[in-house]
């Protein structure tokens, strides 16, 4: 459920909107001057702001320039006056996704909210995206995401024990280094580790038959005197 903020000092505009929005699912709250705007926008949360321009205590216009000096997400629409072009040129400039001129009819008013926040949503799962991308270590035909971490070769999924993950997520990130025993110890085991440093070499052996075996190129190899790394196939 999309929530909007009504800014509107005309009651009976602001209550016609609330049951408009009300009926199409809409979580609204309202708000009669720019002080109570400013005042509930700042609680979070909401999808869009319905602004009107003309209001007491602080305009439409200053609402929106605080709006848009921290927040470039949440949705604006602004309510002009049919003949105030300055406002609308103010508004669209200082960032707002659309205007209405009053008198409106209701149905291009709603129309246009829905277009809005479909916007933002789209927005979102762009975002949503990029930061799945964003989280994807690659090698090849490997992959790993460090937020969910998800291990896949050839679009296949691998399970590894959350040390094994490490250590890999530990050889991307430094792939085509060579790394020593020690570094690797150090990096996924914590400075603090006293023990055989032949763990690492156990824990490669079982990563290696998670990642490598059955297939055609290996992608971890043994550098003899000094320790490991990962390659990507030429």
């Amino acid at each position: 459920m999309a929530s909007i903020l009504i800014v509107e000092d005309e009651h009976k505009i602001s209550r016609l909107l609330q049951i408009e929005l009300e009926a199409e699912g809409y979580d609204v709250r309202q708000a009669y001057n720019g002080a109570q705007a400013w005042d509930l926008y700042r609680e979070g949360g909401w999808d869009l702001v319905l602004l009107d321009v003309m209001l007491p205590e602080m305009s439409g216009i200053e609402i929106l320039r605080r709006i848009r000096a921290t927040d470039p997400s949440t949705m604006v629409i602004l309510l002009t006056a049919r003949d105030s072009v300055e406002d609308k040129v103010a508004g669209l400039d200082l960032g707002a996704n659309d205007y209405v001129t009053k008198p409106f009819q209701i149905e291009e008013l709603l129309a246009r909210i829905r277009a809005a926040i479909r916007l933002k949503e789209q927005q979102l799962r762009g975002r949503a995206e990029v930061a799945e991308t964003d989280n994807w270590l690659v090698a090849g035909d490997l992959r790993l995401n460090e937020s969910t971490r998800e291990v896949e070769r050839v679009g296949q999924s691998v399970e590894l024990t959350p040390r094994e993950f490490d250590l890999l997520a530990y050889l991307l990130k430094n792939k085509r280094q060579v790394l020593n025993r020690d570094q690797i110890l150090a990096a996924v085991w914590g400075y603090d580790y006293f023990g055989d440093t032949n763990v690492v070499d156990v824990y490669i052996r079982y990563v290696r038959k998670k990642i490598d075996q059955g297939h055609e190129q290996e992608l971890i190899h043994t550098v003899r005197g000094v320790g490991y790394v990962l390659r990507e196939p030429s």
